[in-house]
């Protein structure tokens, strides 16, 4: 394979982790906070045309959306979390869902979280890293919208993510990206057939 876009095809989406695929295919993650971009980055970093839905609205997301990449391995988009107007039944949904996926797939290879660049790390965000850290997944923040940031900006906003996610040592990658200019696209497709291999 080279380095260029990952082919990918829509297969499902289920509201019960338990319903996840089970043919053993490897799966990476992508999670983040409700409008952060998900579903802009799965298209960005996907052949032909788009194949997530993007939403102007948050929340839209309420279910794993499983993505058959290269006949070989699945991109799950996970609900956002974080959308202040959600109903509370509606998070501890979304909370069980994600946590229970993150927590029994045996599929599962790698996580990729979402930040915006422009927004400190949340508490949410550690809650997923807290989740996830007896399973020793690799872990790769992408920070999005880099294009709405001075070059001074986001040197600063790369070091406070590395300090505030992974204790300013190694820990974890950490990819600028933006869909506009197209920074950051190639690292991603590179880390997700790594983790996914």
């Amino acid at each position: 394979m080279g380095s260029g876009l990952i082919s990918a095809r829509f297969v499902m989406s289920v509201l019960d982790y338990t319903k996840a695929p089970t043919d053993r295919r490897p799966a990476v993650a992508i999670a983040g906070r409700s409008n952060v971009g998900k579903s802009s980055l799965i298209n960005a970093i996907t052949e032909g045309k788009a194949i997530a839905r993007v939403s102007s609205t948050p929340g839209k997301t309420q279910s794993l959306n499983f993505f058959l990449a290269e006949d070989r391995f699945y991109l799950v988009d996970l609900p956002g979390y974080g959308y202040a107007k959600a109903p509370h039944k509606v998070k501890d949904s979304w909370g069980r869902l994600v946590e229970g996926y993150l927590m029994n797939s045996p599929y599962l290879r790698g996580l990729i979280i979402l930040v915006d660049c422009r927004r400190d790390f949340q508490a949410d965000d550690r809650m997923l890293l807290e989740w996830l850290a007896p399973r020793k997944l690799p872990i790769a923040a992408v920070m999005t919208k880099t294009d709405k940031l001075t070059r001074n900006e986001l040197e600063k906003a790369v070091t406070t993510l590395r300090r505030d996610m992974f204790g300013g040592g190694k820990g974890g990658d950490l990819v600028p990206f933006s869909t506009k200019t197209g920074v950051g696209k190639k690292e991603v497709v590179q880390w997700i057939r790594k983790a996914a291999s």
